[in-house]
């Protein structure tokens, strides 16, 4: 009976920590503003794969090709991955000066290659002009500053990777507001980690690396076994090599927006793609906390089960857990979507709870047994 409650007491201890280390760092972190004085010198290339996105490109590039940087110092790529339907084609129509659309099956054979987006975004580095390469995806859209942001940031920092954040908008529904609100809090821990220099994370919806770089650590070379990781991997690839070259951008107007998931399927096929990666980390600290914290929403649902066979004090076990992790849980999240301005999202906050320990069990458990899932019309592993 001990180890049934000294192993749910650890793991909510290391929870507490974790959270705490969490909010100290973030908070820690300055927030960047553009300089006044502000004038780019770097050439940029802003990258993005795309591949079925007829619905979404339009929008994308309109915000991407329109910035409020020296259309001179920038162009965009965009890479269109075998699309099934009119992405490409919608692309080209568009008719920006800056924009290129380059098609991925002029340059790849797609029977011989697991990594499309990789290989895709290899492929446009291969014909970058710019020294410092940005990637977004094509469901997104962005800032008329957001090149202005991340390029004054990279010019006042000896960084060779930048993260910056990435947020869900336009919720229809509790499926989508639950995204949103759990993203708000991946952000937090993006910066945090990266700050803290303890576990570094990212998302490809909003980075910027130096092309030099990419080329020194010889690209996707090592990691292209995988069709994730052409963000985490990658970062973690650079600073293997470049110490001390990762840095956090941290300014709600320096985001990317994107839509959640519409749908449970949807919804749990993205979450697996980004869990199967988890095994390759190299970083050990990024495996072991996300570890801990399967653990713990396990030991969570664990001591619910449990209470039938063993009473109040199960019942105690239970509700200590759920209680603290929902405490320290809302002073990340409550700390986020007011930074993001987005307080709207703690309405669903409880019910959001259950759900998260559902998923993290859950999706962390398929992600180690399921090694194929579907994503754009592809069956990839």
């Amino acid at each position: 009976m001990s180890w049934l409650l000294l192993i749910p007491l650890l793991l909510t201890g290391y929870y507490i920590y974790l959270l705490k280390r969490y909010l100290r760092c973030w908070q820690q972190i300055p927030q960047w503003e553009i300089p006044a004085s502000f004038q780019p010198k770097t050439k940029v290339t802003v990258i993005i794969p795309a591949r079925n996105e007829a619905e979404n490109i339009a929008a994308c590039l309109n915000t991407a090709c329109q910035q409020n940087f020296p259309i001179e110092h920038y162009e965009v790529l965009l890479v269109d991955d075998h699309s099934t339907d009119q992405t490409g084609v919608i692309a080209a129509d568009l008719g920006y000066s800056n924009l290129r659309v380059i098609t991925l099956a002029d340059h790849v054979d797609k029977n011989k290659i697991q990594s499309f987006k990789k290989m895709g975004i290899a492929t446009a580095i291969d014909q970058a002009t710019g020294t410092l390469i940005v990637t977004t995806d094509a469901d997104c859209t962005v800032s008329p500053d957001w090149l202005n942001f991340l390029v004054s940031f990279y010019e006042a920092h000896p960084y060779k990777f930048i993260a910056a954040p990435v947020n869900f908008y336009k919720e229809k529904n509790i499926l989508e507001k639950f995204q949103s609100l759990d993203f708000q809090g991946m952000m937090g821990i993006t910066g945090a980690g990266i700050a803290g220099d303890f576990m570094r994370m990212c998302n490809g919806a909003n980075l910027a690396y130096e092309k030099s770089a990419y080329t020194a650590v010889d690209g996707f070379v090592g990691i292209d076994e995988l069709a994730s990781g052409d963000d985490m991997l990658l970062m973690q690839k650079i600073i293997r090599k470049f110490p001390g070259s990762v840095g956090y951008l941290k300014n709600p107007a320096a985001c990317t927006y994107t839509m959640a998931q519409p749908d449970l399927s949807s919804f749990i096929s993205q979450r697996l793609r980004w869990a199967s990666k988890s095994a390759a980390y190299p970083e050990w600290q990024v495996t072991f906390m996300l570890a801990m914290t399967f653990f713990f929403c396990w030991s969570i649902i664990g001591s619910f089960l449990l209470i039938p066979f063993y009473g109040k004090i199960m019942l105690g076990v239970f509700f200590v857990q759920f209680l603290i992790k929902s405490i320290m849980d809302y002073q990340l999240l409550s700390t986020m979507t007011h930074f993001f301005d987005r307080n709207d999202l703690l309405k669903t906050f409880w019910l959001s709870q259950v759900l998260h320990i559902l998923y993290v069990a859950g999706i962390g458990l398929l992600a180690n047994l399921k090694k194929e899932y579907n994503w754009k019309g592809r069956v990839v592993r």
